[in-house]
């Protein structure tokens, strides 16, 4: 059993880790550079992934058309207006997949974001397949100066889950990136996805030993929802006794079970993940935001006298 860390949560907080680096408050900008996917372009695949319609989570003054520093200009004055405490910015290329380019039309994107004053980083979405040894080696250059983290979309460890939902990789080929990645001492995260057609609740719960065994600062969990405009969405209209979605209720218990047994060195960034009810093609849990999951989460953790890797092992 592992001991329960000494912190105000009963989790690694991405905000708590950030003030520990940082000494205050860092907020994101969300930037949208123009990138698209291998699987999108034809490279390895059409269509992209099944579930994936950026418009869902894109901010407004995110815009391909504008130069990524016109958009984190515009998005520090946004976030200024929303958290006035902020002052220190990562940003986040997030839309698609943010290494898909060569690496001088990379360096000139980068750039742009790191020049503006009160960024202290970048944070880079992207898939395991879009990554190799020259654009690592230029990562951890900046990761020198910088704050960088590669963050790789797992979503899920099985090789059958992924082909059904269009991602063209292996989950090997994510362990590997993300073994790369690390190995350069660049800060690394994850993201995983659950509900996914196919995946028993079992299957998903089993997936926390693999995961935990990765080199991984930070991980983000989403649950599964069905985005409107999507190849999913047209799925699932069809073929809904496919999906198993969570509960609110359900979910809570799952994702709790799930901390339990994760690496406790792992810093959470979130839990689930939100999707404006516009978009939504299926259930959804109504207009509850992150911070009240978290609310809800650490609450049940108190009253189960649990937290983050209290049964994880080696």
């Amino acid at each position: 059993m592992n001991q329960k860390a000494t912190t105000k949560h009963r989790f690694n907080s991405y905000s708590d880790y950030f003030k520990k680096i940082f000494g205050q408050r860092i907020q994101k900008i969300t930037v949208d550079a123009g990138f698209t996917c291998p699987n999108r372009d034809g490279l390895v695949g059409r269509g992209g992934c099944t579930y994936c319609n950026n418009d869902a989570f894109n901010p407004s003054y995110c815009n391909p058309q504008k130069s990524v520093a016109q958009q984190v200009a515009e998005g520090i004055e946004f976030h200024k207006v929303r958290y006035r405490r902020a002052s220190q910015y990562l940003v986040y290329f997030q839309a698609y997949s943010n290494t898909y380019a060569t690496l001088d039309k990379l360096k000139s994107l980068y750039s742009q974001a790191l020049a503006q004053e009160g960024v202290r980083g970048i944070v880079i979405g992207t898939r395991p397949d879009c990554i190799d040894d020259e654009k690592l080696d230029y990562l951890q250059q900046l990761s020198e100066k910088y704050y960088v983290i590669v963050e790789y979309g797992i979503e899920s460890i099985y090789d059958r889950t992924l082909d059904l939902i269009n991602r063209k990789h292996s989950y090997q080929q994510s362990e590997d990136a993300i073994k790369a990645t690390a190995k350069r001492g660049i800060h690394t995260g994850a993201h995983m996805i659950f509900g996914l057609p196919g995946e028993t609740r079992e299957m998903m719960m089993q997936s926390v030993s693999t995961i935990s065994q990765l080199p991984l600062t930070t991980i983000k969990f989403h649950q599964l929802q069905i985005v409107s405009g999507t190849a999913m969405a047209r799925d699932y209209k069809n073929n809904p006794e496919a999906y198993s979605l969570f509960s609110f209720d359900e979910y809570i218990d799952f994702i709790i079970r799930y901390t339990e047994r994760l690496n406790p060195n792992f810093i959470i960034e979130r839990f689930a993940g939100e999707v404006p009810p516009r978009y939504l093609a299926g259930p959804g849990w109504g207009n509850i935001r992150n911070d009240r999951i978290n609310i809800a989460i650490e609450k049940e953790m108190v009253k189960r006298d649990t937290w983050q890797g209290k049964y994880f092992k080696l």
